[in-house]
């Protein structure tokens, strides 16, 4: 028997490589002889300078950087094992982890330190550039990553907008003559963990300013200025940038990065699992199980467990779910066609003892889940 177990992190709580061993775990005990492949993955958000560099035997770098709020901080980046292709995780320099909750406010947080890791993956020699999206504190549309790469935003006046994000309103012109000039020579991979848009009622700013630390005022007043920002931007620089899918990734940093730079946008999920050649570990797989903190209507926008479930419904491989919660668990397996699906959250355990214990939880549910798998082929 070969099980295949492909998990996200649990954001706050436990890394991909925690979840797939306690998994894991939970299966050796119910099958003890099963050849199991543990691959912890991520989407662009956290683990996924981890997942990339492991897998390519690469090497991995730490830069220290201006923090979300400031502060310097020092992050962790990788270059893969061709040394040519960097790999950066925006969470390390801008991440929600990094600011505690009574601090996190969108309308001061800044990308800023993004920038700063462009830099120093091109001090390295990188010749490409994979920027992981996902799991940030901020709400700027790369405002700080493009001052940081040497794009400057000026008032009416010709003064440079050097401060918070809520500046941008006096946006009225934009410099990029100071932009480094190997950035032109330099090709970039956006790897995006949602595809929503910048603006509207699926944008950054509405479906994911709230959980940055935005009151309801805060929101109405950062998706006036984020589109002030995008108008202008479209107009200088003479384009129809029309909003897209993953413009709103990471606080509108996929937006920024895509307007400004020679890149291309894609799944964050399907970057990482080309890069592991993830097909290899399928072809003859009896069950396939992923997860991550939370399932809901958010994970079906480019999150990582719904491209794992998607490459193991090629194979017409079996899928568990194993996750911190499901919403609607029976409406999600027959939509993705899972096997099963299991949260942790439930009747027996509430949000607070998940948070409490969550690697206790998760060996109880990967337990039932084995069992479970027990009776399916027997």
């Amino acid at each position: 028997m070969k099980i295949v177990i492909a998990p996200d992190s649990f954001k706050e709580t436990l890394s991909a490589f925690e979840v797939a061993s306690t998994i894991e775990s939970s299966f050796q005990n119910v099958f003890p002889e099963a050849e199991i492949i543990k691959i912890p993955i991520a989407d662009g958000g956290e683990g996924t300078v981890e997942a990339m560099v492991t897998a390519t035997n690469g090497s991995f770098m730490f830069s220290e950087v201006e923090g979300p709020m400031g502060e310097v901080s020092r992050a962790k980046w990788g270059m893969l094992g061709n040394s040519k292709t960097a790999v950066i995780e925006i969470a390390e320099a801008c991440g929600l982890h990094l600011v505690s909750a009574d601090k996190r406010n969108p309308m001061a947080a800044s990308s800023f330190g993004v920038g700063q890791l462009l830099i120093a993956a091109l001090d390295k020699g990188a010749e490409k550039i994979i920027i992981g999206l996902g799991g940030s504190a901020t709400n700027d549309g790369g405002f700080g990553f493009l001052r940081a790469i040497g794009v400057q935003f000026l008032d009416s006046r010709g003064n440079e907008l050097k401060g918070h994000f809520e500046t941008i309103s006096l946006l009225s012109d934009i410099d990029l003559s100071h932009i480094d000039s190997r950035i032109k020579q330099t090709s970039i991979e956006i790897a995006c963990d949602v595809d929503n848009p910048l603006l509207g009622d699926q944008g950054a700013t509405r479906v994911f300013a709230a959980q940055k630390g935005a009151s309801h005022k805060m929101i109405v007043e950062l998706e006036s200025i984020m589109t002030h920002y995008y108008g202008v931007i479209s107009s200088q620089l003479n384009s129809q940038l029309l909003d897209q899918s993953g413009f709103g990734a990471a606080g509108g940093l996929g937006f920024g990065i895509k307007a400004f730079l020679n890149s291309e946008l894609k799944s964050g999920i399907n970057i990482v699992l080309e890069t592991l050649n993830f097909n290899q570990y399928l072809m003859d797989a009896d069950l396939v199980i992923t997860g991550e903190g939370r399932i809901d209507s958010q994970s079906e926008r480019g999150k990582a467990p719904i491209g794992v479930i998607n490459y193991a419904n090629q194979f017409n491989c079996r899928v568990f779910v194993i996750a911190g919660s499901v919403d609607d668990p029976e409406a999600f397996n027959k939509k993705f066609k899972v096997t099963n699906s299991y949260g942790i959250v439930n009747e027996k355990f509430s949000i607070e003892k998940a948070f409490e214990d969550p690697h206790g939880c998760l060996k109880n549910v990967s337990q039932k889940a084995a069992e479970d798998f027990r009776v399916l082929v027997t």
